[in-house]
């Protein structure tokens, strides 16, 4: 693993932090516009000079960059000193754009990318059916080819955002004859159509991002099949490594941690700060052991990377790793709020100085996530078999029949 950057590299370095300084906040009359314009905007100029939407061709609205994971980080690391908008985020744009710049095709790629990228539509997956989660092969939602069209029937559910989504990434049963994995195709539909009912499912936050969604004669053309027809699987598989990654990025946990200590910092216990309280100082450094590991692990997957090297199985720990390093900064932050954890929570967010209710969305989010990409348990199931080589797990076999 190699933590050092050459003279080459450090003056890309030089050049991002003097884009940055010239370009971001913006000035003048732009800085009086709403604060989604302002990133948009900015996010156009970002990626016109090269340091967005890197691996995008240009007609699909990329910068179209030479593969570099070492630009990439450094990009990021000033992106996020300077605290300017990166790339944006969400499912679109994280999880189906590179599934379509991998299996897509031509029309798929220059009618969608471009405007997911500038955050103009708006996705959302449909993947988990009531009884069809852990086990997602046997999905039961259906899709027969009338004519030129799919006419779909069926039901998703903690379905993310259906409910302000304007088109969704969907997989259905389009051979039923065939064995579950073979008989699934990967479908794209829009939202706004006759024949979609979207019932928001309220959490215990309060809030509603899940819905459940109902398809009843709901329509999509024929060639918004992504892939062959049948094999939406292997499609499928390229989404869900894409999903993980998003979840098992090391920065969010260490953004996370970062905001801990803060709350840590201005909590009194006793009438001393909590960061003076052994007990407290332990159970911190133990997490930023844990932190720093995840961190460090990703560095040494991006040395590999960037000397064409497969990481190895250790990208297998990524998603798993950050799920429980994001519910121990929880689980702590919830005990240094005491009483005042009995907030009604709020919306969570990545980083800085967070309200008492946010540390309590922070909370009953980070049991949620265990879920998102794939349950922690069949993470550990995947590791164990495809990384350690180890026998399948006879209960999950026996559950995936």
């Amino acid at each position: 693993m190699e933590l050092g950057y050459s003279a080459e590299y450090e003056a890309f370095r030089g050049e991002v932090k003097a884009f940055l300084a010239a370009s971001w906040p913006l000035r003048g009359d732009e800085a009086r516009l709403a604060p989604d314009k302002q990133a948009s905007l900015f996010r156009e100029r970002a990626i016109a000079a090269g340091y967005l939407a890197r691996s995008i061709p240009r007609r699909y609205g990329g910068s179209e960059q030479s593969a570099d994971v070492l630009k990439a980080q450094l990009i990021r690391e000033e992106f996020a000193r300077a605290r300017a908008p990166g790339e944006m985020a969400g499912i679109g744009p994280s999880m189906l754009v590179p599934t379509l710049l991998e299996k897509g095709s031509e029309w798929q790629k220059e009618k969608f990318i471009a405007p997911t990228l500038r955050g103009d539509i708006i996705w959302c997956q449909g993947y988990s059916e009531p009884g069809s989660g852990s086990d997602l092969a046997s999905l039961q939602t259906r899709a027969v080819l009338v004519g030129d069209e799919w006419v779909i029937n069926g039901q998703k559910i903690w379905t993310s955002g259906a409910h302000r989504a304007d088109y969704m990434f969907c997989l259905c049963r389009t051979e039923p004859e065939a064995q579950k994995h073979g008989g699934i195709s990967y479908l794209l539909l829009s939202m706004k159509q006759p024949g979609i009912e979207v019932r928001p499912l309220r959490q215990m936050t309060g809030a509603a991002d899940f819905n459940e969604v109902f398809f009843t004669d709901a329509r999509t053309p024929k060639d918004w099949i992504v892939g062959k027809r049948g094999e939406g699987w292997l499609v499928s598989r390229t989404t869900l490594k894409h999903e993980r990654n998003m979840i098992g990025d090391a920065a969010n946990a260490l953004a996370t941690f970062r905001a801990l200590v803060s709350l840590a910092q201005r909590t009194l216990r006793d009438g001393k700060r909590a960061t003076q309280d052994p007990a407290i100082r332990q159970r911190l450094v133990q997490l930023e052991g844990y932190v720093r590991a995840h961190q460090y692990s990703g560095y040494r997957q991006l040395s590999k990377a960037a000397k064409g090297q497969d990481p190895g199985r250790v990208q297998l720990m990524n998603k798993l790793t950050s799920t429980n390093i994001g519910h121990e900064i929880a689980k702590l932050a919830l005990d240094l709020l005491g009483d005042d954890g009995l907030y009604e929570p709020g919306d969570r967010v990545l980083g800085g100085p967070r309200t008492n209710a946010q540390w309590v969305g922070q909370f009953m989010w980070s049991l949620g996530s265990a879920v998102a990409g794939g349950t922690a348990n069949i993470q550990r199931n995947v590791i164990g078999e495809r990384g350690l080589g180890l026998p399948r797990d006879e209960a999950a076999r026996g559950s995936a029949r």
